[in-house]
């Protein structure tokens, strides 16, 4: 429990901020239909492990909890599993502690629950995380070369952006609204500068996709749940409509 809460106060602390930082902006709406379909779980399971895996921990994942969303064994271990030979082990990386703090500024959160952490008055976690992927942009003052409008001073590169590829965030001059003296930036969209691999659209979807498997990970049991929860619901009503008739007919002849 005591790992559990400092991965969940590191989460918050290097993948948080965006708020905090600049007044934020407004969170895009993570397409909630990802969550339960599986296709897009398996493949944001692949991208996590080819993009993400690298560098961040999923220590309280094993390998082989990812039957739940439709993958075999033999497909866990032959497609998804680069750090070890056994499914039963965790998600863990060889990234060195001190060598993450030293390229990035702080180690590296594990993602086990980040879209669980990241929930706020933006939105949910999974709204935040579907924004945050999709706004990065070039700056070459940064040490990276990136930064991010939903994390502005972000330490982690863009690692999608050759899925992506490469933008730069185009600012337009104006008055500000409460000291007309004043001029202030205004964020007025993305200049492509490069084409990636991907379109707009197929990224977006793609990171939908690894959203929505960053969510199932913080609770793998939650489609079950919600699934449980519809059928004790169910019963309920039954017995509530049982337990009514019982009564009218037991004292039906109570005068």
């Amino acid at each position: 429990m005591k790992k559990i809460l400092i991965s969940l106060l590191m989460a918050l602390g290097l993948a948080g901020g965006a708020l905090a930082a600049g007044g934020g902006i407004h969170w895009d709406k993570f397409p909630e239909e990802k969550a339960n379909d599986l296709p897009s779980l398996q493949n944001g399971a692949k991208l996590f492990v080819n993009y993400c895996l690298n560098c961040h921990a999923a220590s309280y994942m094993r390998y082989n909890r990812l039957r739940d969303i439709g993958l075999t064994e033999d497909q866990i271990k032959k497609n998804l599993m680069f750090a070890t030979d056994k499914v039963g082990e965790t998600m863990k990386v060889a990234l060195d502690a001190k060598q993450g703090k030293d390229w990035f500024g702080g180690v590296p959160p594990d993602l086990t629950v980040i879209a669980r952490s990241r929930a706020g008055s933006g939105g949910s976690g999974a709204d935040y995380l579907y924004t945050y992927l999709r706004t990065y942009y070039r700056d070459d003052t940064k040490a990276t070369g990136w930064d991010n409008l939903a994390f502005p001073g972000v330490g982690m590169p863009h690692v999608l952006w050759e899925l992506q590829g490469q933008r730069a965030a185009k600012y337009v001059e104006e008055k500000d609204a409460h000291n007309p003296a004043k001029t202030v930036h205004r964020f007025d969209g993305f200049e492509q500068l490069t084409p990636g691999k991907l379109s707009a659209r197929e990224y977006d979807a793609a990171v939908a996709d690894l959203v929505a498997y960053l969510q199932w990970m913080g609770e793998p049991a939650q489609g079950q749940r919600v699934r449980l929860g519809v059928w004790v619901l169910i019963f309920l009503g039954v017995f509530t409509l049982i337990a009514w008739r019982l009564n009218a007919a037991f004292w039906k002849d109570v005068k």
